[in-house]
């Protein structure tokens, strides 16, 4: 089950302790206090990272962020909902969800982080890089992802195994095992992610090009 912490006392500091970085704690637990908000930490969801909903069906602030992002993906990831809140106190819901005044607001507060030194150099130089840019979702933006990803604590390359590569790293034509002994064929890239098809099946999925798999050097039945 979900955990929903509504973070207005200070022993509940020991829950962001677990899910952000040490420096970045107290100014989030701030934001906490200050706008009242309703903090749900969920299971891993496959279709977002987090989302905000506006105190208009509920009597808070409601902000939700998967519990199993990395500290710097958790805190991007609560700074890209915080952003919604500001501009929904600014505006309501007249402004486009991702738009000029989310992308200042987001960008403000990334700056501030930025400044106080809580990432680590290449998160800060990729996430200075891409100001004016910032994209709808961490996870479209594969610079961002892929470096945030070596900063996983179950990120088999950090645990030196080598026999898994980003499916990016693949050629078209190329035969990679996913999940539990899955075979799949890389196939071209659509927009932003690539087409694949299961060799068992025959049937197209869809991944994200940081998905992690793992090369087939051996032919299979096709």
């Amino acid at each position: 089950m979900a955990k929903n912490h509504f973070f207005m006392q200070n022993e509940s500091k020991e829950i962001l302790k677990r899910h952000l970085p040490e420096d970045a704690v107290d100014d989030v637990f701030h934001w906490l206090q200050k706008k009242k908000i309703h903090l749900k930490i969920t299971r891993k969801r496959t279709t977002k990272l987090g989302d905000y909903r506006p105190p208009v069906r509920y009597p808070a602030h409601r902000i939700s962020v998967n519990g199993d992002l990395n500290t710097y993906s958790f805190l991007i990831t609560f700074l890209h909902e915080l952003a919604h809140l500001l501009v929904f106190e600014k505006y309501g819901r007249t402004r486009m969800p991702h738009g000029t005044e989310w992308k200042q607001e987001y960008e403000n507060l990334l700056v501030y982080f930025i400044d106080k030194g809580v990432f680590p150099a290449d998160i800060s130089q990729t996430l200075l890089s891409n100001l004016g840019n910032s994209k709808a979702s961490s996870n479209a933006d594969i610079g961002l992802t892929k470096i945030l990803k070596k900063y996983d604590k179950n990120n088999p390359r950090n645990a030196n195994d080598t026999s898994k590569v980003f499916l990016e790293e693949l050629n078209e034509g190329e035969k990679f095992v996913y999940g539990k002994n899955r075979f799949f064929i890389k196939l071209e890239k659509r927009r932003t992610r690539f087409r694949c098809k299961e060799l068992s099946t025959g049937r197209i999925f869809i991944f994200h090009p940081l998905a992690e798999v793992q090369p087939v050097t051996k032919p299979q039945t096709s």
